[in-house]
């Protein structure tokens, strides 16, 4: 009995699986037909035409409400202007959670130390419990600034992109220009020793792995 029972609930988990999958195949179809039909500027009336389907049934295949057989998607591949295997292209792909930060819209930050001409730009924001990495655009515009010494978990990457500076970190001293990268452990105090050439501009990544930035 009990046997049973567990065979009928992973047929119906099967079953549902397959549903869910036969709806997602479905709005990504529908969603290449749109933007093919788009792309060229027809309507669902120029399309349906063509492909000799009702309007209303390739509304809803465009919308992920109605399934088709591969004789119709092969006419409305034919009436759009593109082969079948386009339509599948976009099928499989993940979808995305890219965030996109434009130029001067990162959020400024306050972070200890930072005093007149050091400016810190977020260029990233994670939402999760506990940060992974912090990506900074950093810029250092008064060559008098004397700046403290930063300690923090995890490791830190920096790109320069403009200027030249000397870098501290520990014992040791680094002169970097354009184009320059240094990385290096966070929990030995480090930064900037001397602006040798202002304005600096440089790309600071703390990546904090599976620690906590605080």
């Amino acid at each position: 009995m009990a046997d049973n029972l567990g065979s009928e609930r992973g047929a119906a988990a099967a079953s549902a699986d397959d549903s869910q999958m036969d709806h997602t195949l479905e709005r990504c179809l529908g969603t290449a037909l749109r933007q093919k039909r788009l792309a060229h500027g027809l309507t669902i009336a120029d399309v349906s035409e063509l492909a000799g389907i009702s309007r209303g049934m390739l509304s809803k295949i465009e919308n992920g409400q109605s399934a088709t057989s591969l004789d119709t998607l092969h006419r409305l591949a034919r009436a759009l202007g593109v082969s079948l295997s386009a339509l599948f292209r976009d099928v499989d792909v993940i979808e995305g959670n890219a965030q996109l930060v434009r130029a001067d819209e990162g959020m400024e930050v306050v972070r200890r130390g930072t005093r007149r001409g050091h400016t810190y730009r977020l260029l990233a924001y994670d939402q999760g419990p506990r940060k992974l990495f912090e990506p900074f655009l950093i810029s250092l515009d008064d060559a008098s600034e004397v700046f403290p010494t930063f300690q923090h978990p995890g490791t830190e990457f920096i790109h320069l992109l403009q200027g030249r500076m000397v870098y501290r970190h520990g014992k040791d001293t680094h002169e970097l220009g354009p184009g320059d990268s240094l990385t290096f452990s966070g929990d030995v105090p480090h930064g900037p020793e001397v602006l040798v050439e202002t304005p600096i501009r440089f790309v600071a990544v703390i990546m904090y792995g599976n620690g906590d930035p605080s």
